[in-house]
């Protein structure tokens, strides 16, 4: 099997009652504040066309195969002030 590296990075503009929160493992989550927390990750998208519709697998053996690829995945969390 080869490597592949990818490489995520996200600019959003969230509300400002978004918080961060860490994870008793010390894994960064964002805090939304409806009492809910939310981490943004890997999920593969699939479609017959490239040109179509992307979706999620319904197949969960699917989504399974291709995380256990996954070696590590670090993401990373920064409110930016001006």
């Amino acid at each position: 099997m080869k490597k592949l590296n990818v490489t995520i990075q996200l600019e959003m503009s969230v509300p400002e009652d978004w918080e961060l929160a860490t994870t008793s493992e010390g894994t960064a989550v964002l805090k939304l504040p409806n009492g809910q927390f939310m981490d943004i990750a890997i999920e593969p998208l699939f479609a017959t066309d490239p040109e179509e519709t992307w979706s999620s697998t319904e197949e969960e053996d699917v989504l399974n195969d291709i995380l256990d690829m996954v070696e590590s995945e670090e993401v990373r969390y920064e409110f930016v002030t001006h």
